[in-house]
């Protein structure tokens, strides 16, 4: 299995689990044609897509998967935004449901809630034979549950706070904008510690994702993770492939 990383930023996001056969894309940020040359133009292959939250960098795509036959999954409350917000009548994605399993393929899919100021955002929990147990959390200020038994991490890392007050006291970041990030997005020092109250002796991979463009620093984000959980960690970036399989050889 690899992970093809087509996005990771407020300009969009979009990540596709992918194994040749089968393909999972998580979030429908990017334009659909980037999707179409990540798997050579085999769109058959991508069994679903599963989106977090209704915001344009997670969504705005989402009815070019819906006209390409692809099933389309979020929460109830991300569905009515979603529709609400694009009005077009292709629209018509499939509603999950947190604690509620469902399969996309071999896929094997776990919502749950997360803390964003969205409707009803999620996070996932994917399985899948080849990649083990795959932690999804991204746009959330924290995660209330731990995970047991998992084999590879896609988590936020959006900004720093010394760096976030930094720029605030410069006059590069209104203070309206630093008090919606610290109730949005995860900072590094609660993912560190969100990373380290889970079970991480089989982790092979942690993808620091959704950096801030303005309020992050890529490579000592990179070093503190790894550091503090002794896993190899990776800054997810546009055009990336990551082997992600369950076992690392």
């Amino acid at each position: 299995m690899e992970l093809k990383i087509l996005g990771s930023s407020s300009k969009g996001n979009c990540y596709l689990l992918d194994n040749g056969k089968e393909s999972l894309a998580i979030e429908c940020g990017i334009a659909f044609k980037e999707v179409q040359k990540a798997v050579n133009f085999d769109v058959s292959r991508i069994k679903g897509a599963i989106v977090s939250h209704e915001h344009g960098d997670h969504a705005k795509h989402v009815e070019n998967f819906i006209q390409a036959h692809i099933p389309v999954y979020m929460s109830t409350g991300t569905l009515h935004e979603v529709v609400k917000k694009f009005k077009s009548p292709y629209l018509s994605p499939l509603m999950a449901e947190a604690g509620c399993k469902f399969e996309i393929g071999n896929f094997r899919i776990l919502p749950f809630n997360v803390q964003h100021d969205a409707a009803e955002p999620f996070g996932f929990l994917i399985y899948h034979p080849e990649c083990g147990m795959v932690l999804f959390a991204t746009d959330t200020y924290y995660l209330h549950y731990t995970f047991a038994k998992l084999n590879n991490i896609l988590i936020e890392c959006n900004y720093r706070q010394d760096i976030l007050d930094a720029n605030v006291k410069a006059g590069l970041l209104p203070k309206a904008l630093r008090a919606r990030t610290i109730k949005s997005h995860m900072e590094f020092d609660t993912c560190k510690e969100t990373l380290l109250a889970n079970d991480l002796s089989g982790v092979n991979n942690i993808v620091l994702i959704h950096l801030s463009d303005g309020n992050s620093n890529a490579s000592e984000f990179r070093q503190g993770i790894m550091e503090a959980t002794g896993k190899t960690v990776h800054i997810a970036e546009s055009g990336m492939t990551i082997n992600f399989n369950k076992s690392p050889f």
